[in-house]
C-alpha cells in the first residue's frame, strides 16, 4: 500500500470506494488481527472476527471524525469492542452449555490453543510490548494493559484510578502514541 494516511482511507471508504477497504485491510489488518488474537486467544475465531470487523468498518467509516481522534485508535476501538462482544457471547454460550453437559465430555475437547510457532512469535511480541510498556509511567502502563489486553471498560479503569473518564482517555491516547514510537523504533 502507498503511504496514504489512514484517515484518507476511511474517508474514501465512507464514500463507498471498495479499493479503500483493500487498502485498510493491508494497512491495519495485521494490527487488528493481533488485537483479535490477544483478546480471543483462538486463531480461527480471530480470523473470523477480523473479517466481521472489516465489514463493520466499511459500514461505519462515515462515523470516523479526525477531529476527535487518531484513525488507528478508532479502528482498534471498533475491533476491541467487537472482540468484547464475542467474548460476552462466548461466555453466555458456555454457561448455557455447562448447564446441560457433563464434565467428562468437556475434558475430551481438543486443545484449540495456538501452535508452537505461533507461541514463539506471541512471546517475542509480548516481550517487545512489555519492554515498551516499562518505559511508560506505571499508572499509564497499567491503564493500557487493563483496556487493551484485559478488555476492561474505560469506566471501570477510570473508577479504579479515581480519575475522570476524559483523563483516562488522554492517558491511553498519549500512552499508545509512546508505545507505537517504541515499537516502531
Amino acid at each position: 500500500m502507498t503511504e496514504e494516511p489512514l484517515a484518507d482511507v476511511l474517508l474514501r471508504m465512507a464514500q463507498g470506494e471498495r479499493a479503500a477497504l483493500r487498502n485498510l485491510y493491508s494497512e491495519a489488518g495485521p494490527k487488528l488481527f493481533g488485537v483479535c488474537l490477544r483478546m480471543l486467544k483462538d486463531r480461527a475465531e480471530a480470523e473470523d472476527a477480523l473479517q466481521e470487523i472489516m465489514v463493520k468498518l466499511w459500514s461505519k467509516a462515515h462515523q470516523f471524525d479526525s477531529m476527535r481522534g487518531q484513525p488507528m485508535s478508532w479502528v482498534v476501538t471498533v475491533a476491541r469492542n467487537h472482540c468484547l462482544d464475542r467474548l460476552r457471547s462466548r461466555t453466555a454460550a458456555l454457561r448455557r452449555e455447562a448447564a446441560g453437559s457433563n464434565d467428562a465430555a468437556m475434558l475430551e475437547v481438543a486443545d484449540a490453543g495456538p501452535g508452537p510457532e505461533t507461541l514463539v512469535e506471541m512471546k517475542d511480541e509480548a516481550r517487545r510490548i512489555a519492554d515498551c510498556l516499562a518505559t511508560l509511567d506505571t499508572d499509564r502502563a497499567t491503564a493500557i494493559r487493563s483496556a487493551y489486553l484485559d478488555g476492561r471498560s474505560y469506566d471501570d479503569i477510570a473508577s479504579a484510578f479515581g480519575i475522570p473518564l476524559n483523563t483516562l482517555r488522554s492517558w491511553l491516547h498519549r500512552g499508545l502514541r509512546k508505545l507505537k514510537e517504541c515499537m516502531d523504533a
